[in-house]
């Protein structure tokens, strides 16, 4: 019997999991999502191609690996049609390698107008919503009444539907807000069809047999911890559990099958929409980080706001998901820009602190420490880096105790350095 490896991201998403997952595939049998949906945008490049996948997971690409939607997802059709009419040239064989789990819920085309509603009604209090349907969806499944993939192929699915989406027009009514769907609610039916010619099953089974076959899993988070519904900065944050804990919910595997997991982290920190961020550069630094690191929303396109490492943070989020490698993405960003710095705690009315604050107001102040910065030219392995990346990656595994075991020094698959732990 084998266990489960997870891999999912310690910051505000965008820490380049899609990148970790492409890389690490090859030693797995079986790639599988376990929260989230169309908000994730998993981004890999190889080959000189680059890739986004929103609800596929990241272990498409590499044949003889069986990937699948888990439970704990939510899932588009129209997003789905698309995603893999996209992957259509690379003559990959999708309806051997995707399986989708009939407990995940089904995004409609109203929960995105209820999405987009409720968002404007937020008005300057708005979270920074995707406006991808997300939340409405979560929302539904908590409620009892969402629809899930199994309902597709059930006689009875059109009148769970109609009576679904007449309940979001009701509401939509009284918020006063009024969009045509009809288009949308065409498409996403032609795009049912698609999904019904895919193996729609109870997945639990499929990647517990799979366990007790000794099969290899990786189980593929999406946003961050930071984001998580329940410990991260809250109301700013995701609809669904980020953290390891969520890979057994969205999942079905108990906590007792869960060996490595893999923490995913920038060697900077960035943010997309509203909510606190105590190492934001709200200046010329910032605004470097953004242009150097190319840091535009791979979903939604937004520019993403940037900082220095966030020390308390990252601790926080090793701590809430038993992290045991961390991987660091995006070193290559920081070379030739001078000197970089790192937030060790933050100071409140005199006091320091080093716990993640419940609310993050502007009266906490990063306490930064400088470090000596690099150029990076050639590598080829971890002894081959700049002395002073070396030193970088050396200082946070101290205040983390956690290892640090690999390090991303560009986009493609090529670019990366394994490290001896």
């Amino acid at each position: 019997m084998s266990k489960v490896d997870v891999l999912l991201g310690l910051q505000w998403g965008d820490e380049g999991k899609g990148k970790a997952v492409d890389f690490l595939a090859p030693k797995y049998d079986v790639v599988a999502r376990f929260q989230g949906g169309p908000n994730a945008g998993h981004t890999l490049e190889f080959d000189g191609k680059k890739h986004v996948l929103h609800q596929i997971p990241s272990g498409i690409f590499h044949e003889g690996i069986k990937n699948v939607i888990g439970n704990g997802v939510v899932i588009d059709p129209i997003v789905f049609r698309r995603e893999i009419e996209e992957l259509a040239p690379y003559n990959l064989d999708l309806k051997t390698s995707l399986i989708l789990s009939n407990k995940a819920q089904l995004i409609l085309p109203t929960h995105k107008l209820l999405d987009k509603a409720l968002e404007i009604s937020k008005g300057n209090e708005k979270i920074g919503s995707t406006l991808r349907g997300i939340g409405p969806t979560y929302q539904d499944k908590i409620g009892r009444h969402g629809l899930r993939i199994g309902d597709v192929i059930e006689s009875d699915f059109e009148s769970k539907y109609t009576k679904l989406r007449d309940q979001h027009l009701s509401i939509l009514e009284r918020l006063g807000f009024d969009e045509s769907y009809t288009e949308a609610e065409k498409e996403f039916f032609d795009s049912l069809d698609l999904i019904r010619s895919f193996e729609i099953t109870s997945t639990e089974y499929f990647i517990n047999d799979s366990i007790q076959a000794g099969k290899q899993v990786l189980a593929e988070g999406a946003q961050g911890t930071l984001l998580d519904i329940d410990f991260g900065s809250y109301p700013f944050v995701t609809s669904s559990n980020t953290t390891s804990a969520g890979a057994c919910a969205g999942l079905g595997i108990a906590p007792r099958q869960i060996d490595q997991v893999f923490g995913i982290f920038k060697a900077y920190c960035t943010r997309v929409g509203s909510g606190p961020f105590p190492t934001e550069l709200l200046n010329e630094e910032g605004e470097n980080l953004r242009k150097l690191g190319n840091e535009f929303g791979a979903t939604t396109g937004r520019p993403r706001r940037c900082g220095w490492l966030d020390i308390p943070a990252l601790n926080y989020s090793c701590m809430l998901n038993g992290v045991t490698q961390l991987f660091m993405m995006k070193a290559d960003v920081l070379s030739g820009i001078g000197d970089v710095k790192m937030c060790n705690g933050y100071a409140k009315d005199g006091q320091t602190t080093t716990e993640f604050p419940f609310v993050y107001t502007d009266s906490y102040e990063p306490v930064n420490e400088r470090v000596d910065g690099w150029t990076l030219d050639s590598f080829s392995d971890y002894e081959s880096l700049p002395n002073h990346l070396r030193e970088f990656i050396e200082i946070i595994e101290g205040k983390v105790s956690t290892p640090i075991s690999l390090i991303s020094l560009g986009p493609d698959r090529k670019e990366t350095v394994l490290k001896r732990i």
